[in-house]
C-alpha cells in the first residue's frame, strides 16, 4: 500500500525516504512521480533470495514495461537482477545505461527485423519467439548475421487467471504466444528445433497481470514442465529454462493479499525435483516481476487546483494531473488509496470524486474516496502509482510529461527531468503552406 519509508510525522506530514514530500513538491514541482530506493531494493532481494533457493538457482528478470528508465536499469544492473524488454525502444536504454546484454530477455509479440538485429548484434540472452511468422524472422535475421538465436517460446497455457480481462493473458484465445492446443505449439516446437540458427532453450509462458491466488502460477509451471517432459520423451529435447512470467498481485486496497512468493517458488520446487527425469539437470526457472517490484515503491503528488459541488450533492476535487499520468482507473478501472499531506491520519469526512486535468468525461482518478477536508493548494498523494504511470504517461492535450525524483536515506535524485513546452514541439515540423 505504500512504501517501506513512509512516515506521517507530528505534523501530519508525509515523508518517503527520508524526506517529506512538500519539501519535494517545493523543489520539483508537481504532478511529481517520487520512487523509494529502499522498497525497489526489497522487492528485488525478496525475488533474488527466493528464487536462489532452486537447484540450480533460478533468475528474477525485472519487467521493464512497468517503468524504465536509464537510471532504473542502471539500479537493476547494481542489483543483479535480469531485464524483461518489448522494444527496440527499452533494449536501447538499458543498453546505454551498461545493462549486461546477457541478462536481458527480448519479449513482444511483435518485433521489426531492426529490432531482432539490434538484440542479436547485442548478444542478448534470451528473446521470446511469439509466432511463426516471427521465428521465421528471427532465423532470417540470425542467419544473415551468421549467428544463433537463443530463444523461449511463448506458451499459452490455458490458465484462465482470476484479473481484469485486459491484463489477462494465459487463455487460449489470446494474441500472445502458441496455444497448447490443435497442435499449434507442437508445430512452433518442431520448426524450432529444425531452423539452423535457432537455439531453443526452453519455454515462456505468462498468465496475467495482479493475480493474488498462488495456485495459477504453480500449475503454470506444472504445464511447462509436463510439456517438456513429452518432448524428452519424443524427441529428447530437454529444457534449459522454464520462464513462467510474472503478475504478482500488488495491495492497492486494503482488502487486497498478496501471494506468497516464497510459497509458490518452494511448491515449483518440489515439482521440478520431483518431475525432472533422472539423469537430466533440472531447468532453470526464470519469473519476470514488474509491477511487484517497483508499484508499491511509487507515490504520485500532486496539487488540488478544484473544488466543487454538483447536483445532487456530490463533491469533485480537480488535480494538476490526471490520466496523461495515470490512465489506468480510466483503461481498467484501476482503484487507487490516496492522503492529503499535512492532513494524513486524520479520519475521512469527506467523500470526493478526484479528477484530472484533461478534456475527458473519464479522467478520474479515484472515484467516492474519504478524504479529511480537502482545501485548495493541499497536496495530494496517491499511493502505488511506481507501476504503469510512468511508463502509459502520454502528452494528451499537450501537456508534459511529470518529473520522476528517487528518494533514499534523506537524499533525492532526479531521474527523470519534467517535459517542457519545447520538449513536446522538438518533433514537430512548421507549415509550409503546401494545398
Amino acid at each position: 500500500m505504500t512504501p517501506d519509508t513512509y512516515v506521517v510525522d507530528q505534523s501530519h506530514r508525509i515523508s518517503v525516504g527520508g524526506i517529506r514530500l512538500d519539501a519535494l513538491a517545493e523543489k520539483y514541482g508537481t504532478p511529481l512521480y517520487v520512487l523509494d530506493q529502499t522498497t525497489i531494493v526489497n522487492r528485488i532481494r525478496q525475488y533474488q533470495e527466493a528464487l536462489n533457493e532452486l537447484t540450480p538457482a533460478g533468475q528474477a528478470f525485472y519487467a521493464g514495461k512497468a517503468f524504465i528508465c536509464q537510471a532504473m536499469a542502471g539500479l537493476l544492473e547494481h542489483q543483479g537482477m535480469g531485464l524483461d524488454v518489448v522494444s527496440g525502444g527499452e533494449l536501447y536504454t538499458a543498453l546505454t545505461a551498461g545493462f549486461d546484454p546477457s541478462r536481458i530477455m527480448f519479449h513482444g509479440n511483435v518485433k521489426t527485423r531492426e529490432e531482432i538485429a539490434y538484440a542479436l548484434n547485442a548478444k542478448v540472452g534470451h528473446m521470446v519467439c511469439d509466432s511463426l511468422e516471427e521465428l521465421n524472422r528471427i532465423e532470417q535475421e540470425a542467419s544473415r548475421l551468421d549467428c544463433q538465436a537463443p530463444i523461449l517460446l511463448r506458451i499459452t497455457p490455458g490458465i484462465e487467471a482470476h484479473t481484469h480481462e485486459f491484463i489477462r493473458t494465459g487463455q487460449f484465445d489470446s494474441k500472445f504466444g502458441f496455444a497448447l492446443t490443435q497442435g499449434i505449439a507442437d508445430q512452433a516446437v518442431l520448426r524450432a528445433l529444425e531452423l539452423p540458427h535457432i537455439a531453443l532453450k526452453g519455454f515462456h509462458a505468462h498468465i496475467g497481470s495482479q493475480i493474488f491466488d498462488e495456485d495459477p502460477f504453480i500449475r503454470n509451471a506444472e504445464i511447462l514442465l509436463n510439456y517438456s517432459i513429452q518432448w524428452y520423451q519424443e524427441q529428447g529435447w530437454w529444457p534449459e529454462v522454464l520462464n513462467i512470467g510474472g503478475g504478482f498481485g500488488v495491495r492497492y486496497q486494503s482488502q487486497d493479499v498478496a501471494p506468497r512468493l516464497a510459497a509458490v517458488v518452494g511448491a515449483i520446487r518440489s515439482m521440478v525435483d520431483r518431475l525432472t527425469p533422472n539423469g537430466l539437470v533440472p531447468p532453470r526457472i526464470f519469473m519476470e516481476p514488474g509491477r511487484s517490484i517497483i508499484a508499491e515503491a511509487g507515490v504520485t503528488v500532486y496539487q488540488v487546483m478544484v473544488k466543487k459541488e454538483v447536483p445532487g450533492g456530490k463533491w469533485y476535487v480537480a488535480v494538476d494531473g490526471g490520466m496523461g499520468d495515470n490512465i489506468r482507473p480510466a483503461l481498467y478501472q484501476a482503484r487507487y488509496q490516496a492522503a492529503i499531506d499535512g492532513k494524513a491520519d486524520e479520519p475521512g469526512t469527506e467523500t470526493v470524486t478526484v479528477a484530472g486535468r484533461y478534456c475527458e468525461t473519464g479522467d478520474v482518478l479515484i472515484k467516492d474516496i474519504a478524504l479529511p477536508p480537502v482545501s485548495i493548494d493541499d497536496l495530494l498523494v496517491v499511493f502505488d502509482t511506481g507501476a504503469y504511470n510512468y511508463a502509459m504517461a502520454s502528452n494528451y492535450n499537450r501537456v508534459p510529461r511529470p518529473a520522476v525524483v528517487l528518494v533514499a536515506d534523506g537524499r533525492d535524485e532526479l531521474w527523470v527531468a519534467r517535459e517542457t513546452y519545447q520538449d513536446m514541439v522538438h518533433g514537430d515540423k512548421p507549415w509550409t503552406g503546401m494545398r
